[in-house]
């Protein structure tokens, strides 16, 4: 006897496994074994479904539709690089945009994935540490850096841009940093730059062989010059972190900027607005470690700093003597006294 079964109305569940099956890829002569029913009635069942199916739901109006189109060139112009999510916020605030950050944090996403790496400091008490470091902004012939003092406690940054990161301009930057902070940290922390150091460990572990200017320098202002560990940039973990929202928050907004213009970032452009960006922005901010804003924070940290040298007193020259070693972690008193007795020494 040959089976066969009559058209039939289907279950809610018997319509639900159709689809399951159809995402499967199963036939329509599997979709009638497998429930039991006439091929015709799960053509039938199909046809009704397409018939009916919705379409996709159109996408809401938002706050943030009349702008989309100005992210969008901002975007374009700071490729490849990227300008944060703050920034373009901050940007589309000042066009009237009255919505937050949550509806552009995803806007962007379709524009770019971003990972965060977690990076572990270490906290010092105020005015006992600064970091300071030249980070790149352009290579090539026409060079711009941007020498970065970061306050260990505060947070507090000054910014200078350069065209280079020769010995003098660190040591004219060293100090227009200090004039900026009101006073002189305990520690300057640096990397092992050639401007800083001539030989580290040349005479045993912990005694350097300094740089004659930043060795005057230390000497004139009364800080201790320290340096990271060879390969461990993040040893001035503070510094680093700042200099990769200066070129986000500042450096690729303004290049931007300026290229809409048919202009182009240099160093006087920098310098120009950098000022400004530090007291409004970059200073006033949350700070994402300390939860605090920098130049609050700078008020106590003020306090603790060394006394600027008396105005007019010039760096002294230093002698061959004033290159000796000198452990850097044992010092407990200004240089010139140790200075004073290797002259004795010698």
């Amino acid at each position: 006897m040959v089976a066969f079964w009559l058209p039939i109305m289907l279950t809610q569940e018997e319509a639900v496994e159709i689809k399951v099956l159809m995402r499967r890829g199963a036939g329509i002569r599997e979709m009638a074994r497998e429930l039991r029913c006439s091929r015709n009635t799960v053509r039938r069942y199909l046809r009704e479904a397409g018939a009916g199916r919705y379409g996709p739901r159109l996408a809401r109006p938002t706050k943030l539709d009349p702008y989309k189109d100005y992210l969008l060139e901002r975007i374009d112009a700071a490729r490849p690089h990227w300008i944060p999510a703050v920034v373009l916020l901050r940007e589309i605030k000042e066009r009237g945009y009255p919505g937050g950050i949550t509806q552009l944090k995803e806007f962007l996403k379709l524009h770019r994935q971003t990972k965060l790496e977690p990076v572990v400091r270490f906290e010092t008490a105020p005015g006992k540490q600064m970091q300071v470091d030249f980070t790149h902004i352009r290579r090539g012939r026409d060079p711009l850096l941007a020498f970065v003092a970061t306050l260990g406690y505060s947070r507090a940054s000054w910014v200078c841009f350069t065209s280079n990161e020769r010995a003098d301009t660190l040591c004219a930057c060293l100090e227009r940093a200090f004039g900026y902070f009101g006073g002189v940290p305990e520690h300057v922390l640096f990397d092992n730059a050639g401007t800083v150091v001539i030989e580290r460990d040349a005479y045993g572990e912990g005694r350097h062989r300094w740089h004659g200017q930043m060795l005057a320098l230390a000497d004139t202002y009364g800080f201790t010059p320290r340096l990271c560990r060879p390969y461990r940039a993040k040893t001035k973990g503070k510094v680093e972190r700042f200099n990769g929202y200066l070129k986000g928050s500042f450096c690729v907004p303004l290049a931007a900027t300026l290229r809409q213009a048919g202009l182009r970032l240099d160093v006087e452009a920098a310098n120009a607005h950098v000022g400004r960006w530090l007291t409004e922005v970059a200073n006033t901010r949350l700070h994402g470690t300390t939860g605090e804003r920098p130049d609050r924070r700078m008020t106590l940290e003020r306090h603790a700093l060394l006394p600027l040298p008396e105005p007019g007193r010039t760096i002294a020259p230093v002698s061959p003597r004033h290159l000796q070693p000198i452990p850097v972690e044992s010092l407990q008193h200004p240089l010139s006294v140790y200075n004073a007795l290797l002259e004795a020494r010698a």
